[in-house]
C-alpha cells in the first residue's frame, strides 16, 4: 500500500524545495522526489556555480587592471582547476544549506525517478527498486533542460552546453565560440573573456537578451566589444564542422553571406526546455501547450489536485519565479492569504505589471523589473521617464565603473512607477527597491521620500526620480 502525503513535491529545486518548507511550516505532510541532488540545475549546475566562476573571474580582471588604484603586481595568472574547486565548495555549502533546512522540517526525500499515476500516486524508481506514494496534492517542478538545436556537428567533440562546461576543470578555452545570446550565452562570454579567451557570440535576433529593453541591449552589446567580445546577431548558424588543424569550425549565415568562425570550443547557449519526458504515466494525461504544462492561474493542470511550477510551465525560467509560485500553490493548498505578489495591477490602471525582477550578472550587471516604455505604450498606456547616467555618480567615480544607467518608467497622471531598468555594478541588488515599489504601487512623490546613503550607486535612482519631476516642469526640490 503506498505512503500517503499531504502534498508530494516532484523535484528539489529553488519551486520544489521553496514549495515543501512552506508546506512543512504549515503542519502538511509534505515529501519531495529528486532523482539527483537537492538544489536542483540552479543550485548545481546553473545560477549558483555560474556565479562563483563569474566572481572568480571577475577577481582576476581586476588584478590586471588595478594600476590606475595604486596596486602593482608582478604577475598576474589563474588556475582554472581551484576555480572550479572554488565553484565547487560554493555549490556544497549552498545544497548542505538547503538539506538542514529540510531536515529541520522534517520532510521526507524520496531519491528516484518520478512517474504520475492516476488517482495522484507517485511511482518512484530509485536505487532500491520501486516504491509507490499519493498524496491529496501533487506539485510538479521538474524544471528545464539545455535545449540543443537541430544544426549538423552539434553531437562534435568540444560542442558543449553549459552544464558540461561548468564541469570541466581543464583548461581549453582559448578561443570559445557562443552560439546564443540569451542571458546564459552573455554571462558566460563574461567569465571567459575575463579569463582572456577569445569569445565570439553569434545570434539569431536582430539583438542580444531577447525580451530585455533595447536600450539595455544596446548598451551591453557595446560594453561586450569593448572587452574584446565580438558579437554577431542576425547570424543563423548552418553547421558545426570538425577540422584537423584548427579544431572546430562554425558555418553561419548573416547578411545574406556564409561566413566560417573556428575556434577550440563551441557553448550551445540556445535556451532551455521543460523537463517532462517520461514524467507521466499510460494512465494520466496532462495538457501540454507549446511544449509546457498548460497551467491556469492558480498553477494548477488540467488534473485538478496536480499542480506545475517553474520552468516546466513557466515562460518566465528564473529560480526566484519557481520559488514564488511554489508558495503561492501551497497558500492556496492551505487555504491562508497569499504573502507574495507575482503581478499587481495599480489602482486606476487595466495593465497588469510584472513584479519578478530579472537579473544578469554581467559586467556592468543589469537588472528590471515591470514593463518598459515600448510595452508600456504597446498597452495604451502615457507614461513618462526619469533618466540617470551612473557616469556622474560618486561610487561610479570612485570605482572607475561608470558605464551605466538607470531608466525609470512612471505613469503619466498618477506618477506611479510601472517599470525600471538598471545598467551598473550591484543593479542586481538595487532592483528590489523598485520590485518592492511597483508590488505596492509607490509613486515617484513616495519614493522621492527616501532618502539614500552617500556614496552609493543607489543614489542614481534619487537622480532618476528628479529627472521625472524635471521632465514634468516641477522644480527639483
Amino acid at each position: 500500500m503506498a505512503i500517503h502525503y499531504d502534498i508530494i513535491i516532484i523535484g528539489g529545486g529553488p519551486g520544489g524545495y521553496t514549495a515543501a518548507l512552506k508546506a512543512a511550516s504549515l503542519g502538511l505532510k509534505t515529501a519531495i522526489v529528486e532523482k539527483e541532488k537537492l538544489g536542483g540545475t540552479c543550485v548545481n549546475k546553473g545560477c549558483i556555480p555560474t556565479k562563483s566562476l563569474l566572481h572568480a573571474a571577475s577577481k582576476f580582471k581586476e588584478l590586471q587592471n588595478c594600476d590606475e588604484f595604486g596596486v602593482s603586481t608582478d604577475f598576474i595568472s589563474f588556475d582554472f582547476k581551484k576555480m572550479q574547486h572554488y565553484k565547487k565548495n560554493s555549490v556544497k555549502s549552498y545544497r548542505k544549506g538547503i538539506s538542514d533546512l529540510i531536515e529541520a522540517e522534517n520532510i521526507t526525500v524520496i531519491t528516484g525517478t518520478a512517474v504520475i499515476r492516476r488517482n495522484k500516486t507517485v511511482e518512484v524508481s530509485g536505487p532500491e527498486g520501486k516504491d509507490f506514494y499519493s498524496a491529496d496534492h501533487l506539485i510538479i517542478a521538474t524544471g528545464a533542460k539545455c535545449a540543443i538545436p537541430d544544426i549538423p556537428g552539434v553531437d562534435l567533440p568540444g560542442v558543449l552546453t553549459s552544464e558540461r562546461l561548468l564541469a570541466s576543470d581543464t583548461w581549453n578555452y582559448d578561443r570559445l565560440l557562443v552560439i546564443g545570446g540569451g542571458v546564459i550565452g552573455v554571462e558566460f562570454a563574461t567569465i571567459f573573456s575575463a579569463l582572456c579567451s577569445n569569445v565570439t557570440i553569434l545570434e539569431q535576433k536582430d539583438h542580444l537578451l531577447g525580451p530585455m529593453d533595447l536600450e539595455v541591449s544596446q548598451a551591453l552589446e557595446e560594453e561586450l566589444k569593448q572587452r574584446g567580445i565580438t558579437v554577431h546577431c542576425l547570424a543563423n548558424v548552418k553547421e558545426i564542422k570538425e577540422e584537423e588543424e584548427h579544431g572546430l569550425a562554425c558555418v553561419f549565415e548573416m547578411n545574406g553571406q556564409e561566413q566560417v568562425i573556428r575556434t577550440s570550443q563551441i557553448l550551445i547557449a540556445a535556451g532551455r526546455i521543460p523537463c517532462i519526458d517520461e514524467l507521466l504515466g499510460e494512465d494520466v494525461s496532462l495538457e501540454v501547450e507549446n511544449g509546457r504544462l498548460k497551467v491556469n492561474s492558480e498553477f494548477q493542470t488540467s488534473e485538478p489536485g496536480i499542480y506545475a511550477i517553474g520552468d516546466v510551465a513557466s515562460d518566465i525560467l528564473l529560480a526566484h519565479v519557481a520559488a514564488a509560485q511554489g508558495t503561492y500553490v501551497v497558500e492556496k493548498i492551505a487555504g491562508i492569504e497569499h504573502t507574495i505578489r507575482l503581478s499587481v495591477v495599480p489602482n486606476g490602471m487595466f495593465v497588469k505589471l510584472p513584479v519578478v525582477p530579472s537579473c544578469i550578472y554581467t559586467e556592468p550587471e543589469i537588472a528590471s523589473v515591470g514593463i518598459t516604455r515600448e510595452l508600456a505604450i504597446a498597452n495604451n498606456m502615457n507614461v513618462r521617464c526619469g533618466r540617470y547616467s551612473m557616469r556622474s555618480n560618486g561610487k561610479s567615480i570612485i570605482t572607475s565603473r561608470q558605464n551605466g544607467f538607470i531608466h525609470l518608467v512612471f505613469e503619466e497622471y498618477s506618477g506611479t512607477l510601472v517599470g525600471a531598468q538598471i545598467v551598473c555594478p550591484r543593479a542586481t541588488d538595487m532592483i528590489s527597491e523598485m520590485a518592492t515599489a511597483i508590488a505596492n504601487g509607490l509613486t515617484a512623490k513616495q519614493l522621492r521620500l527616501a532618502m539614500r546613503a552617500h556614496p552609493t550607486y543607489s543614489e542614481g535612482i534619487t537622480e532618476a526620480i528628479e529627472n521625472y519631476f524635471e521632465t514634468k516642469g516641477e522644480a527639483k526640490q
